[in-house]
């Protein structure tokens, strides 16, 4: 397996400040390490992305790219044109409850409502970790499932995971991990001859292949949850030993990786010419962190999505299931981790409570730079799973002021203590010293949130051109087909 160094190449430079900040020293620096020949055009051509998007009257012949993210609250397309400058999005909304067929016809609205998507040279999906279903190892024909991302497994399935995991800190020991999810089918009889885990974006990417298509397999960055060891890239010994050797994905690509080309059928429905390469997956809070953009060690990206993801560039590689930490592999020379880990804050705590534009209209009212007197610890219910681990933990929004804008301030804030909170255990578990956040998701468009994060979190906050996830897919789809171009052109 060619492995995608997606650690060297990846930097937006395209943020802009949303709060006067001091220069950080190194920022700017180039990574240390070097590039291999196949990534020295990606490099380049991510450092001329522009800020503006292409004219309309662009060239309907040149190649574009797609990303599309499936995410906690719903489903979003982008598309890139060969120069990395964002031609369209489009979105659709969608509940916890919904399922394969929904994800479907999801896939199929947003991918139809791009334009010069015939033109497309790549499609990649992500998907929000550790969703997964039970398929077909012949059809891909969905079998059990799926178990959303936050389903928190049976105490008989998470003792039968945590007993043969080599150490008690291992990523997949988390009750809503992936590995005790193949732990609750087995124990619920479910499992079987013919019958294989698949992750939501691999069979997602199976529907682009065509109809009655087994999942080709997954990637190194959905399959940690499972317990594949992303520093030797194979299945552990301890995990090909035991009973959930049968359902583990037949291959395990890297993110990007080109599996193959859309089918007759896909292309037809999409409008997508059958040229079009299909990449290899991955989660969406790393396709958020790819969109976003960071390039030096201690640059972290936060996602303010429906939940509160934090990605922080580390050279050491950390693993804390109590605390619901983790690393996946980014790449690099030398080797960068991603570590963090995601709470259950977020914004679907304000859409409780507040509209968009009362979101809006209130927080023109807020002073940033002032402290609210409110000590909120806001969830949507109980249970939080980083920077602490408990799933007893109750929310905490009282005493309620009368004003609305002061309710709000007291929330925004307490969600950044918690954003706080989590980069400092980080450094106490080892992942170094925090520089600077890059804010994704619909969060980062709320100035008055940012300019509070800073103050709380002491170091300079910056919003991303590219907030969405569904970017950071499609450049991770333009990076599959680059590479297999240059490794062409030098044969």
């Amino acid at each position: 397996m060619q492995e995608l160094q997606l650690g060297t190449f990846i930097t937006n430079p395209r943020v802009r400040a949303t709060a006067q900040t001091p220069e950080v020293e190194g920022k700017g620096a180039t990574p240390a390490g070097r590039r291999s020949a196949p990534w020295l055009l990606l490099g380049a051509l991510a450092i001329r992305r522009q800020l503006t998007r292409r004219m309309a009257g662009a060239s309907s012949s040149e190649k574009v790219f797609i990303g599309v993210d499936f995410g906690t609250s719903g489903c979003r397309a982008a598309c890139l044109d060969s120069n990395a400058s964002l031609l369209a999005e489009s979105s659709v909304a969608y509940g916890d409850a919904s399922g394969p067929e929904c994800w479907r016809e999801a896939l199929c609205k947003v991918v139809k409502e791009l334009p010069r998507r015939e033109s497309a040279a790549a499609i990649c999906i992500d998907g929000t970790s550790a969703t997964a279903l039970l398929c077909s190892s012949a059809d891909g024909h969905v079998l059990e499932g799926p178990l959303m991302y936050n389903f928190s497994c049976s105490a008989a399935a998470v003792q039968r995971c945590r007993a043969i995991l080599p150490n008690p800190d291992h990523t997949a020991a988390a009750s809503s991990s992936t590995l005790c999810k193949a732990w609750e089918w087995i124990l619920q009889g479910k499992a079987g001859p013919g019958k294989r885990l698949v992750h939501q974006a691999d069979w997602l990417t199976a529907q682009l292949l065509g109809t009655d298509v087994p999942s080709p397999g997954t990637d190194y960055h959905n399959a940690l949850k499972l317990g594949y060891d992303v520093e030797s890239l194979q299945w552990p010994d301890w995990l090909k030993r035991s009973e959930v050797a049968p359902l583990l994905p037949e291959k395990v690509l890297s993110p990007g990786e080109t599996v193959g080309y859309i089918g007759a059928g896909p292309a037809s429905w999409l409008g997508l010419p059958e040229s079009c390469r299909v990449a290899a997956g991955t989660t969406d809070s790393i396709a958020a962190f790819l969109a976003a953009g960071t390039s030096q060690v201690g640059e972290a990206v936060t996602s303010l999505g429906s939940t509160l993801a934090i990605k922080m560039r580390s050279l050491v590689r950390v693993e804390d299931s109590s605390f619901g930490v983790y690393s996946h592999r980014l790449g690099g020379d030398p080797l960068q981790w991603l570590v963090g880990g995601a709470s259950n804050t977020g914004g679907v705590v304000l859409r409780k409570v507040f509209t968009d534009k009362a979101l809006k209209h209130l927080s023109a009212e807020i002073d940033a730079e002032a402290d609210s007197g409110l000590d909120y610890y806001p969830l949507p219910c109980k249970g939080q799973r980083f920077p602490i681990s408990d799933d007893n933990l109750e929310p905490r929004l009282e005493p309620r002021p009368e004003s609305d804008a002061q309710f709000l301030h007291g929330i925004l804030e307490g969600m950044a203590r918690i954003e706080a909170a989590s980069f400092q255990k980080l450094e106490e578990l080892g992942a170094g010293r925090l520089r600077r956040v890059v804010t994704a998701g619909g969060g980062a468009k709320n100035p008055t949130w940012c300019r509070i994060r800073q103050r709380l979190i002491g170091v300079p906050v910056e919003s991303a051109e590219w907030t969405e996830a569904a970017c950071g897919a499609a450049l991770l789809a333009m990076k599959g087909v680059s590479l297999l171009g240059a490794l062409a052109d030098q044969k």
